[in-house]
């Protein structure tokens, strides 16, 4: 039987996606994108076998100075880091799965043994350069999943910068092995660079074709997520991850060794 897995802030679902793909029943909490608020979301107790999520990343991300000084600092998102391990210590699952950005704090759940791991896109055959850390909590245990994470030998020659929620805030860095890394591509079209978001981003050309968002909402909805193949590597990691964990199964009883 498949795990239950619920996640926190799950946007559009790319993440969710990707922990479908690997064999996870996933259930979506509240977003505010759907209109629902974290903090009045409390999960039941025992009926979660894992909880993923990645709460706002804003508040930490490199780019967070150009927001306080364009939109002023109340239109910086909020660190709801602190609901995400509350929902966790009222779920008590087996494990949870938490990413964000370098940068942001690591979470603390009483009970759980938690492993952070860096994850770059272009390590799992990403054309996005796009770095995060994953966090990996167990109940009583603890697990790396970077021992079960397969990357590649080598980064892909092309690369793109990372796709970003605010065409506002756009500074795309492209290249190549011969090119620097602080090279500064022209911007582009909103049109082409919301074509090229969705393709860095493993969906689609006509992904959010019916979705009922502004253009600049379908932006802020894609950049906002996992890559695709990032978020397949890490669910297929956690699935070996907890195969690994799992309790050997006792071997059935013969009608013999049952009389004895």
């Amino acid at each position: 039987m498949a795990d239950l897995v619920l996640s926190l802030f799950p946007g559009i679902g790319l993440l969710d996606m990707a922990f479908e793909e690997a064999g996870f029943c996933v259930v979506r909490g509240p977003d505010l994108l759907w209109g629902g608020d974290i903090h009045n979301f409390h999960p039941p107790a025992g009926r979660f076998d894992g909880v993923i999520g990645g709460p706002p990343c804003q508040a930490f991300s490199d780019l967070v100075h150009l927001v306080r000084q364009r939109y002023g600092d109340d239109k910086v998102a909020e660190n709801l880091i602190p609901e995400f391990e509350r929902c966790v210590k009222e779920a008590q699952p087996r494990w949870f799965l938490m990413e964000n950005v370098p940068a942001a704090p690591e979470p603390a759940v009483e009970g759980y043994g938690i492993i952070p791991t860096l994850l770059n896109n272009r390590w799992v055959g990403g054309e996005q350069q796009r770095l995060r850390r994953f966090s990996f909590g167990v109940l009583g245990s603890v697990c790396a999943l970077s021992a079960y994470l397969d990357v590649e030998l080598f980064e892909p020659i092309e690369w793109a910068g990372a796709v970003l929620a605010s065409r506002g805030q756009q500074f795309i860095k492209m290249g190549s092995a011969d090119t620097p890394k602080k090279n500064i591509a022209p911007l582009k079209p909103s049109s082409i660079y919301y074509r090229d978001s969705l393709r860095l981003q493993g969906l689609p050309p006509d992904f959010l074709d019916k979705a009922p968002f502004t253009s600049e909402g379908k932006q802020r909805a894609v950049g906002n997520g996992v890559p695709l193949p990032m978020g397949r590597a890490i669910a297929r990691a956690v699935r070996d991850a907890l195969t690994a964990m799992a309790p050997a199964t006792p071997p059935a009883l013969t009608m013999e060794a049952s009389i004895e």
